[in-house]
């Protein structure tokens, strides 16, 4: 079957036109239960017009079985198509939720701009809207015709009152989607700004409490605050209004169409019977449109996290990853490599041609802000901006696989990022504890005995991001998990920030190990004694190199004045 082309234009789209068949089948159990729906009204016809004036019972019992059948199969129609929706919206959440969060992630690695730790809450929000009474209203509300025909048979003008009230409800629901939309927009920005604001600054809580910063804290977040409260009045405002006058219309439409058609009844134009049966079609003629309205909120809201998924999905697609899993040597190699980023004129790193042979340790250096960390990313693939060709063992890293390829790499971060969980946890990397890796790689970081120092050893909880531990200590579990399962590429950025006398002599003897195991090493450092341990030293500035050799060398050329040309600032590194 072909797809239609509005279907083709989002990878979202195409998704939920993989779940057409599901919908064609609610529509059908939707049909049937509406056309079941006409039952009561028939069954109050044949009492009131058939049963009451022939006084016979079995006519009674006859009819009575038959309505009890019809509303059976109604009852069982809508349960099914219930439970449909159901399921259709956790194969949904099954068929979203994974791609969601690689996009999430892909978005949080590029900062996009886009908002991951609202994308998994817009497909729960999407997923109640499918299983909700909103979306049956949409399917019941085809069959409004069929009800105001109906009543058009029993008498033109029960058909004219019934579409006069049911057009005040459309145009009920137009001025609630015209009111409603920017606000609705406008709460859940508010809402999220509030949040993000508040939970982004809290993570500085020792900062704020020791320079007295609370108050100043409250009063921003206060304002953000106050901006949510009124926007979200304005608001429940609108949606009480719209509540307030679909319950007129409800009450009134009850009322005068009772009171029409029993005027209808003492003119001898209409039966009793019909009185009571156009009662209840003006009822059921006019419930989707009031559904509609009165979950218009949930509409907006649902149609608003579909937007952002579908933004999200369509920057970040799906993209393929290579097929090679065995084991690299670790040579890196770059051929007219630029790393640029976003809002910016200048490349962080000009075009650069270097190879990394594997088995050699490079330290890479160079004043703040030239581009040394940005390389350290760019060198393992996770920089997104970047043009040219980076290799390795001469195969670029798009045609290795990225999951298999994690195993053989070792990255410490200038910002370590541990995660919550026990030490064991993160220095396995979140996957199964092997308890003979994990002590050997905090063995080879210098931190078995201080482990087994803590209260409960591997198996100490560090708390969310490690704040149970100090810097110096994340840094160096930091390493161990970089050390983990033997890599063959080790990329260190400022792994010796934070450590003390006994974590640098640690790092230096893990980096002679590895030195020693032929495994290829890259350390961006401003620590003269690291240096002792390398082979080669790259001096990096403004995204350019400006000097790599031999350590000795450069190191005596460091030591020698250097006439800096014009434009370059000297490097702002003086080894000891």
């Amino acid at each position: 079957m072909m797809t239609p082309a509005f279907f083709k234009r989002s990878q979202l789209t195409r998704i939920l036109w993989s779940f057409r068949r599901e919908f064609a089948v609610v529509g059908l159990l939707s049909a049937i239960a509406n056309v079941l729906m006409l039952s009561p009204a028939l069954y109050m016809l044949q009492i009131y017009d058939r049963v009451l004036r022939s006084h016979s019972e079995l006519t009674l019992l006859m009819i009575s079985l038959i309505i009890f059948l019809f509303l059976a199969v109604m009852s069982f129609s809508e349960w099914i198509r219930t439970r449909l929706l159901v399921r259709a919206g956790v194969r949904l959440d099954e068929a979203l939720s994974d791609r969601i969060f690689r996009a999430g992630f892909r978005a949080e690695l590029e900062q996009s701009g886009h908002n991951p730790g609202q994308a998994l809450g817009d497909l729960a929000n999407l997923r109640q809207y499918l299983t909700g009474t909103g979306i049956i209203a949409f399917f019941d509300a085809p069959w409004t015709p069929i009800y105001i025909l109906v009543m058009f048979l029993l008498h033109p003008w029960l058909g004219w009152l019934s579409i006069f009230f049911v057009a005040n409800l459309v145009i009920l629901a137009i001025v609630s989607q015209r009111r409603s939309e920017k606000l609705a927009e406008d709460v859940a920005k508010a809402d999220v700004e509030v949040n993000a604001y508040v939970f982004s600054k809290l993570r500085n809580s020792e900062v704020i409490e020791s320079m007295g910063m609370l108050g100043d804290l409250r009063r921003h977040w206060g304002n953000r605050q106050q901006n949510y409260l009124r926007v979200l009045g304005r608001s429940l405002r609108v949606n009480r209004d719209m509540s307030a006058f679909v319950r007129f219309i409800r009450y009134s439409q009850q009322s005068l169409t009772l009171g029409a058609a029993a005027l209808l009844a003492i003119k001898g134009e209409i039966t009793i019977g019909s009185m009571i049966a156009a009662n209840i079609l003006m009822s059921r003629a006019s419930q989707p449109i009031e559904v509609i309205v009165t979950t218009w909120g949930s509409f907006l809201s649902a149609r608003s996290a579909f937007t952002r998924v579908e933004k999200l999905l369509d920057a970040h697609p799906e993209y393929a990853t290579g097929n090679r899993v065995e084991t690299p040597d670790g040579e890196i190699q770059l051929q007219g490599v630029v790393a640029t980023a976003p809002n910016r004129a200048e490349p962080i790193i000009k075009p650069l041609d270097i190879v990394f042979p594997a088995g050699q340790v490079t330290a890479i250096i160079g004043p703040s802000g030239s581009g040394k960390s940005t390389l350290a990313r760019t060198l393992i693939g996770i920089w997104p901006y970047t043009e040219g060709q980076i290799l390795l063992d001469g195969i670029a890293l798009s045609n290795w696989d990225r999951a298999a390829l994690g195993k053989s790499i070792g990255y410490l971060p200038q910002d370590i990022e541990l995660f919550e969980g026990t030490i064991a946890d993160n220095i396995a990397r979140l996957g199964e504890v092997a308890s003979t890796k994990v002590i050997d790689a905090a063995m080879r970081a210098g931190l078995h005995e201080l482990i087994l120092r803590m209260p409960s050893g591997y198996d100490t909880p560090i708390g969310d991001a490690g704040h149970f531990l100090s810097g110096g200590q994340r840094q160096r579990i930091g390493l161990a998990r970089a050390l983990y399962g033997d890599p063959r590429l080790i990329v260190l950025d400022e792994p010796n920030a934070n450590l003390d006398e006994t974590g640098d002599a640690a790092l230096i003897r893990a980096i002679e190990d590895l030195k020693a195991r032929g495994r290829t090493v890259v350390l961006i450092t401003h620590r003269p004694n690291a240096l002792a341990v390398v082979d080669r030293i790259l001096i990096l500035n403004n995204g350019v190199v400006q000097a790599d050799g031999a350590r000795e060398t450069i190191l005596a050329a460091l030591r020698a004045p250097v006439r800096v040309p014009p434009g370059n600032p000297p490097v702002a590194f003086q080894p000891a």
